[in-house]
């Protein structure tokens, strides 16, 4: 069996390989076949009204939001969506991940412009190292993604953070566009960067992303309940960063394209202790150097059959140091290298123009070293495979998908977690009672699971733990209203989800007597009842004056149901606040825009017993932010001011953890 598994990795590695070379040569290879195919012409109509007709919850922002919102990297930007909470650890390089509707951070997939940003060591993507300029919208799936000709990774997750990249968008006038920037602000922040795209011949445009980023991160904080008025100053909170993205594009038409990316970050952080009694103190320090190279080729036939097929190769480096740490060797110098080879197939196929069905296949090979003690150097392959169907009858539309993720593990020393399969249906349904009303029912049931990261698995474990993967059974019921208006409103839409996530098997990480290792085990079971209700509207446009308004609401009780004898059960899980709400107004008038942003959150606990010793304040966050466009000789001008924390909060996310107060940023950027 063992040496079929091998023959058949091979070949799947030898197939991608040859589709990677395949798709390289889009002009040559496939170009003949266009030659006698001409692809219906389509109308395509475009409305102001955001689109929130899906048969899941999905949620977005685009580039005229971040400015709105002050957002600065993509946890930023998504921090005012329902059923989101981002554990911020503080600071401009802080980690910041995202937890949707009270499950782990690892059940969530991180999407790159159609291919998953992975971490198999801790399977926590940082959303705090994503920059946003180079971001043309942030889409956030609850279940999966609304087209089913998607890689086989889209339906492994229990929900889908999609980012999604500038293309160019050039023609033979003005065959080049340079956009040329700058921020600076508080805490010594300076954040230059630069874009140039390029049209190449009649098929080929590429586009070319940079920046820097540099900041001392020494913020004033205060810490409740010492009686002191006194303020201190956040050490070691410090950034290096560079980032270097470079695209190129062919493309035919729209039903027959290319792409390739490559992408380089490099990092140096301070990485601030928690503060215990006004001891900022720590010198724990990590450099990461993470490289990608990704490859997509898209392909749609006059008979509606859809090819999608995807390869990426990266490789993510991480230094970690903490001369502190009490041991014999006189601190910490850890050395991760991950390594990942990626291929992805996709085929669809409209067997009635309204039945869609597809199947989809990945396969994922992934190593890691290390130069740790006595280290396990595992390495996993994973191979996903997923049938989907889309059916729409009447004012009905059915969606289905059946996933079967296998994952093998091996390892040079000790022994390895052996091998997997899990099958995880996944069933949606929406349903237009009225056909020109604008309101939708839907609902959907979703099965997905989480596998142990490496670190869970091997870090200090020996023999490798007992772990098994952690399941989660979503169910969620909602409905959608939109409508176009003819009074001074230009639109309203509305969106109300009840949602109930049960959690099996929950791997949970318990501190022994050493803080820096602890013991991981599968422990939990939880409920997670919750409600996200969102409002957007605008007014029209009237003698250069608009306004909007946007708010989301949450409510999230999430409790452990895993033994009634002990003293948690029943109780909040821990950094789970019920209640959180978020909205944004803005006023814009000709070149001019102002807004207010506005975030709150109720308490919360760190730790599974809910004691009043134990609870972390609730906060109540504001953001202003000013716009100006203008143009100079035919070359727009952009200047913002942003200042965040508007009424100076003293406040944190993780217990120990303040965030900073009051802060000002100002960008400047010139597109030519």
């Amino acid at each position: 069996m063992k040496k079929t598994l091998r023959c058949f990795y091979k070949c799947i590695l030898i197939s991608g390989a040859c589709g990677t070379i395949l798709i390289a040569l889009p002009g040559s290879a496939w170009a003949q076949t266009d030659t006698l195919k001409k692809i219906k012409e389509v109308t395509v109509s475009a409305s102001g009204i955001p689109q929130i007709q899906t048969i899941n919850p999905a949620q977005q922002v685009s580039t005229i939001d971040f400015t709105r919102q002050s957002a600065f990297t993509v946890a930023d930007a998504i921090r005012n969506f329902a059923g989101v909470n981002i554990k911020d650890y503080g600071g401009i390089g802080g980690l910041k991940t995202v937890l949707v509707r009270s499950l782990g951070a690892n059940h969530t997939g991180v999407f790159y412009d159609g291919v998953q940003l992975n971490d198999a060591q801790n399977g926590q993507i940082d959303l705090g190292k994503l920059n946003l300029n180079n971001v043309q919208s942030i889409t956030l799936y609850n279940g999966q993604p609304d087209d089913i000709c998607q890689p086989a990774r889209a339906f492994a997750s229990a929900s889908v953070l999609y980012i999604k990249t500038i293309r160019p968008s050039l023609n033979d006038v003005k065959p080049y566009q340079a956009l040329v920037g700058i921020k600076g602000g508080s805490f010594g922040l300076i954040n230059p960067y630069v874009q140039w795209q390029q049209r190449i011949g009649k098929n080929w445009s590429a586009i070319v992303n940079s920046y820097f980023e540099k900041a001392n991160g020494q913020y004033k904080y205060k810490v409740n309940g010492d009686g002191s008025d006194t303020l201190a100053t956040r050490r070691n909170g410090d950034i290096k960063a560079q980032q270097a993205d470079a695209a190129l594009y062919w493309a035919k038409s729209d039903s027959n394209q290319f792409n390739l990316h490559l992408n380089y970050y490099n990092s140096d952080r301070g990485l601030p202790n928690a503060v215990i009694y006004y001891n900022p103190y720590s010198k724990q320090r990590v450099h990461n150097r993470d490289m990608f190279m990704q490859a997509g080729y898209e392909k749609i036939w006059n008979s509606s059959l859809h090819l999608l097929i995807n390869t990426k190769l990266s490789r993510l480096y991480t230094h970690y140091t903490d001369p502190d740490f009490l041991n014999n060797a006189g601190g910490l110098n850890y050395t991760y290298i991950q390594k990942e080879v990626y291929q992805s197939a996709t085929l669809a196929y409209h067997i009635q123009s309204n039945w869609e069905i597809s199947y989809a296949t990945d396969f994922a090979y992934t190593r890691l070293d290390a130069n740790v003690n006595n280290y396990a150097y595992p390495s996993r392959s994973t191979l996903l495979n997923v049938f989907a169907s889309n059916l729409v009858v009447g004012k009905w539309r059915f969606q289905g998908s059946l996933l079967n993720s296998y994952i093998s593990e091996s390892v040079k020393a000790g022994k390895s977690s052996g091998s997997r399969s899990v099958y995880s249906p996944t069933l949606m349904a929406s349903f237009k009672p009225f056909e020109k009303s604008g309101f939708q029912l839907r609902a959907f049931y979703k099965s997905a699971f989480r596998y142990p990261t490496f670190d869970e698995f091997y870090y200090f474990a020996t023999p490798v733990r007992n772990l098994r993967p952690e399941f989660a059974k979503q169910f969620d019921l909602g409905a959608t209203y939109s409508k176009s208006l003819n009074s001074w409103l230009d639109y309203v839409t509305f969106t109300a989800d009840a949602y109930y996530n049960n959690i099996t098997d929950k791997i949970l990480s318990i501190p022994n007597q050493n803080p820096y290792i602890s013991s991981i085990t599968n422990l939990g079971k939880v409920d997670v009842k919750g409600i996200d209700i969102g409002v957007k509207t605008q007014s029209k446009l009237n003698n250069g004056w608009r306004a909007l308004f946007t708010a989301n609401y949450s409510f999230q009780k999430a409790i452990d149901v895993t033994d009634p004898s002990a003293s948690v059960y029943l109780e909040q899980i821990p950094y789970t606040p019920k209640h959180t709400v978020a909205f944004n107004a803005g006023i814009d008038y000709k070149k001019l825009g102002l807004y207010y942003n506005q975030v709150i959150s109720s308490s919360r606990y760190y730790s599974g017993e809910n004691l009043p010793e134990n609870l972390v304040p609730g906060y109540a966050v504001s953001d202003l932010s000013a716009v100006y466009n203008f143009t100079i000789h035919n070359n727009t001008l952009t200047t913002s001011l942003e200042v965040n924390n508007l009424f100076n909060t003293n406040y944190a996310v993780i217990r120990s953890f303040p965030l900073p107060g009051r802060s000002y940023r100002l960008t400047v950027q010139i597109k030519i």
